[in-house]
């Protein structure tokens, strides 16, 4: 049976009788020691239907809660951070492909962040409270990145690396990356308020950001993913983040041209960078569009004339009278990334034409 088939039946086992031990499992699937802890994290942290107890039984649990849009900042530290955090989506996909991700070269951006001071925030501090302080803050920046389906490779003790792009390709990684970048600075600065009021302290945080390619070095049986950086992309990520003022997101040349339409950014022009021989362009991220598309923030700037497409835009005009003499119609644009696709749908919807 597949991975898939067997939770499917040990989902269903579980709704019914509420408790299953493990010894069943492994003798009636005949599983290791591996493949349970695979059957044990996909219930219990991916899908939240199902406990551990004391190492010997899985209890039912109900349905998982559901998962709220935005991030929210947690009103008490949770009792445990992640080591690596994979949106719950891909998991399957990751246990039954495995071996075809392992050395496979991604287009992806970095993000670092981490608390500016750390060490002086938590001087002479009692262990549990150091704790209670980092936690709530850790958890806040993985929420971030999970909210731009981003994933979190590292949790570095007072900060984190994401990478934004793998292991499913977006095509917009490096502008998911901003918004999260973005999403965790304002959560942060929200529960540094609350530390300040609690704690007399103030919290703060830097950001880094790179795009370039990786390649996926290895796959854990807990999906880890360490991933290896072809062309200095990680190591470009990580100074800046440390380049960055506190309150900050640096980005670099390479992120900034995936990503020029749809943020603002102050030049810091070349910067030169330990390990490098050439300076590197640098760039302070100081904010983001609510344009989603390309198509969105270019017409934002003035698009070009548009030229042709003049038999598609009749017959879309033909289509549409029908429409409106109460005879319906369905249309699919077929073409090659880049085509005009989204442009040719762009005139038909602001001609007067169709708004007459």
């Amino acid at each position: 049976m597949t991975f898939k088939e067997v939770l499917a039946q040990v989902t269903d086992w579980l709704q019914q009788d509420k408790r299953l031990s493990y010894r069943a499992l492994k003798r009636q699937f005949a599983l290791d020691d591996d493949y349970l802890d695979d059957l044990k994290a996909e219930l219990i942290k991916v899908r939240r239907v199902a406990v551990d107890e004391d190492g010997r039984v899985l209890v039912w649990t109900g349905d998982p809660a559901p998962v709220s849009a935005t991030p929210s900042l947690p009103t008490a530290p949770p009792s445990r951070i992640p080591l690596v955090d994979t949106p719950s989506y891909p998991a399957e996909t990751i246990f039954t492909s495995r071996s075809a991700l392992e050395g496979e070269r991604k287009q992806v951006t970095v993000l670092f962040v981490d608390l500016k001071g750390s060490m002086e925030l938590l001087a002479d501090r009692d262990p549990e409270e150091a704790k209670a302080l980092l936690d709530p803050a850790l958890q806040s920046m993985i929420e971030a990145v999970r909210r731009y389906e981003g994933t979190v490779n590292q949790v570095l003790g007072d900060g984190i690396m994401a990478i934004f792009g793998a292991p499913f390709a977006y095509e917009n990684h490096a502008l998911r990356a901003c918004y999260a970048a973005v999403a965790v600075l304002d959560s942060i600065c929200r529960y540094s308020e609350e530390v300040r009021q609690k704690y007399g302290i103030t919290m703060q945080i830097r950001v880094g950001l790179n795009s370039g390619e990786v390649v996926v070095r290895a796959i854990g049986s807990d999906l880890h993913m360490d991933y290896s950086a072809v062309g200095q992309t990680t190591h470009l990520a990580a100074r800046m983040e440390q380049l960055a003022p506190p309150g900050s997101i640096l980005l670099t040349a390479a992120t900034l041209r995936l990503v020029d339409r749809f943020v603002s950014v102050k030049p810091w022009g070349p910067v030169p960078i330990r390990g490098l021989n050439t300076p590197v362009e640098v760039f302070e991220l100081i904010g983001v569009s609510a344009l989603r598309q390309r198509l969105q923030a270019a017409a934002a700037r003035g698009l070009t004339r548009f030229v042709g497409r003049e038999i598609e835009l009749t017959m879309l005009y033909q289509l549409l009278k029908q429409v409106k003499a109460g005879y319906g119609q369905v249309v699919a644009l077929v073409g090659e990334p880049g085509v005009g696709k989204s442009r040719l749908v762009y005139e038909l919807i602001h001609s007067h034409r169709t708004q007459s």
